[in-house]
């Protein structure tokens, strides 16, 4: 069963109980994130998975691997989905990811017409999809992809606090 709060600056909107298949993404993110780390980048990973639930991309963080501030997980994730599909429009698809998008990487969603967005733990601090922004469900915007926050929560910001216990 779903239950939804609505969202208002400071007042997050999530799902409490996710399907198995989502907690399988998120699952999925949760390696690649652990991958962004080995190379010094904030353990982020993304997923993009079609309709069917076939994988078209995958990625982690890598700003600073490529030395590119744009290079976040969800990202990379999108592009590597659009040049699988051969179409920048991604019409039917989900991205997962381990931490709720930043404005930058939410936009990128809403531009690339994705139809669900699935994320691990909140962002109080960047978050755009509930937490500090809504961009994802803005109603001034022509496209609005369905949003579930919260999946797997204690182990995505498990992996983030871990990373940076480390460097303080």
């Amino acid at each position: 069963m779903r239950v939804r709060r609505r969202a208002r600056r400071g007042r997050r909107r999530a799902v409490t109980a996710a399907p198995a298949s989502d907690e399988a993404l998120i699952r999925r993110a949760l390696v690649l994130g652990a991958a962004a780390s080995r190379t010094g980048d904030v353990p982020i990973g993304a997923v993009v998975v079609d309709e069917s639930g076939c994988e078209l991309a995958a990625a982690c963080n890598g700003r600073e691997a490529f030395g590119d501030p744009t290079a976040h997980a969800e990202v990379l994730a999108l592009r590597a989905a659009a040049a699988v599909r051969g179409e920048w429009r991604l019409e039917g698809c989900t991205l997962a990811v381990t931490i709720e998008p930043c404005t930058m990487c939410a936009g990128a969603l809403v531009a690339a017409r994705v139809a669900r967005v699935v994320f691990g733990a909140w962002e109080p601090k960047t978050g755009a999809a509930g937490s500090l922004w809504d961009v994802l469900r803005d109603r001034r915007l022509t496209h609005r992809p369905e949003v579930v926050g919260g999946v797997l929560a204690p182990e995505c910001a498990a992996l983030m606090e871990s990373f940076f216990a480390d460097r303080r």
